[in-house]
């Protein structure tokens, strides 16, 4: 499903103020990144077909020290984004697909990056970026059962930057 697509029945509200679900997070990715036209964020391709788990943590990157007199001090010198989305594999969703194709099970370097948009489907905010996609598990589990999936996303390069769903977006580059 089409980032479009899955918008056309939401409209966030910058305002929103309240609980929110994981269900109200959207993860969605370039599928055809590094071709020469900027691909359009509503052409991303949603991650959610068969998706169970989506687990979106900041892992922060620390540097501890000791002083003379003040003691033991922490101080955060980056954080290292990271998705891992667990599920039930779907043949013929585009995500699923692009994640687990040939190219990308085996794929190093550049060649398994691709743009992402994150964002509270509530209020629009969010982020964008690269990530690096890596798979841990392309189908597994035992006779008679779901086949599971399990791919990582990792953020490469410079740190996400702030994003707020519009359905008029155009095309951005993203500096690689």
């Amino acid at each position: 499903m089409k980032l479009s697509e899955l918008m056309a029945n939401y409209e966030p509200d910058p305002n929103y103020e309240g609980w929110v679900t994981n269900d109200d997070y959207v993860l969605a990715i370039d599928t055809a990144p590094g071709t020469d036209k900027a691909t359009n964020e509503s052409d991303y391709a949603v991650v959610e077909m068969g998706i169970s788990g989506l687990d979106s943590q900041m892992n922060p990157v620390t540097q501890d020290k000791q002083y003379i007199r003040s003691g033991q001090n922490t101080m955060k010198t980056g954080t290292q984004r990271s998705f891992t989305i667990s599920g039930d594999r779907y043949v013929g969703d585009e995500a699923q697909d692009f994640c687990l194709s040939h190219k990308m099970k085996y794929g190093t370097g550049n060649g398994v990056v691709t743009n992402f948009v994150y964002f509270n489907i509530l209020n629009g905010k969010g982020e964008k970026g690269q990530v690096s996609i890596i798979v841990n598990s392309d189908g597994s589990g035992n006779a008679g059962e779901s086949s599971a999936v399990d791919i990582e996303f990792k953020k490469i390069g410079s740190n996400p930057t702030e994003y707020t769903y519009s359905p008029t977006a155009t095309p951005s580059a993203i500096e690689y």
